[in-house]
């Protein structure tokens, strides 16, 4: 069985690749969406994200779609403490922003629709940093740890400066801390997370787990110059293309998959776990066919030489 990996300072382990629940109930319906989880948790998988809005930006979506086939799949499979599962609050279209008595009663929607008694990794899906102090926010997080809804804490789209704040003050009043930061962070996308706030989760002993891993599906390779792509997200993940950085990363990781004999997005997963603090990169497949090569992440090593040629690449 492949080795888990500790998450951060808590007591989690997770698989090396997170499942990306974002599609579910978007390009996934659920019997499409049972079949991915399915196929994750046979390949080893037991770290699944999502989010309480997901997918509220669908027509005729309400938000909380993810979650409920995940509470659904959880319920028909009865595997609830197999599975680490990993929501956020914040942008629930009836549970906006980090109020404290919001945090709460997003939470407790979270916890009917996953139809679970507790979430393993609670995120603070955006900060809202010109309006409410990291005393509230911390405060209310630490009611559903003490409560038992909730597990663990982590944060996401969220400043250097805040996150700092935020660790700093969970530590002087002994409540509940941040184990985990969930940046953008990939092979076309460093700076984003690379720099301060690398350097917080490093010195804080946060686990990253980065989303965007495979830059909307560009860093699988399937978008080249004349291919047409037949994607949701294809428009953003092909300007890429543009970009001479774009072009560089993809002929390393061409050149790379080709020595391993390995997949092109498994390389690009692979360069993102070998990143300091990263515990798990988050990707999702909208069918069963595109899981192999994300699960296959946990099996695929890369030398030293070359990591430093994939980072050349991405400089």
């Amino acid at each position: 069985m492949t080795s888990l990996r500790k998450l951060g300072s808590s007591d989690l382990e997770v698989f090396p690749l997170s499942l990306g629940g974002n599609v579910f109930g978007w390009t996934a319906d659920e019997a499409t969406s049972f079949a991915v989880l399915d196929a994750y948790v046979a390949g080893g998988g037991n770290f699944i994200d999502t989010a309480d809005s997901y997918s509220a930006w669908v027509e005729g979506n309400e938000g909380g779609e993810s979650e409920t086939i995940i509470g659904k799949w959880l319920a028909s499979r009865g595997n609830r403490d197999d599975v680490v599962v990993a929501t956020k609050v914040a942008r629930h279209p009836d549970f906006q922003g980090l109020r404290g008595a919001n945090i709460k009663a997003a939470a407790d929607a979270s916890l009917k629709r996953l139809g679970t008694d507790h979430i393993d990794l609670y995120y603070t899906h955006f900060d809202d940093d010109e309006t409410i102090p990291v005393e509230e926010i911390i405060g209310a997080l630490d009611e559903l740890v003490k409560a038992g809804k909730v597990r663990n804490i982590a944060a996401s789209n969220i400043s250097p400066a805040r996150l700092q704040e935020s660790l700093d003050f969970s530590d002087r009043e002994g409540v509940a801390r941040y184990v985990a930061i969930q940046p953008h962070y990939n092979l076309v996308s460093r700076d984003t997370y690379e720099g301060e706030r690398q350097d917080i989760a490093s010195r804080a002993g946060l686990g990253a787990v980065p989303y965007y891993a495979l830059a909307s599906g560009f860093l699988t390779g399937k978008y080249r110059p004349g291919a047409t792509v037949d994607s949701a997200r294809a428009a953003g993940a092909g300007r890429h293309l543009e970009t001479e950085r774009g072009r560089k990363v993809l002929a390393a990781l061409d050149e790379v998959a080709q020595a391993h004999d390995a997949e092109i997005a498994t390389v690009a997963l692979a360069w993102l776990a070998a990143q300091p603090t990263v515990a798990a990169p988050i990707a999702s497949a909208r069918v069963v066919e595109q899981l192999p090569a994300l699960l296959a992440v946990a099996d695929l090593e890369l030398t030293e030489a070359e990591i430093r040629k994939l980072t050349a690449a991405s400089a």
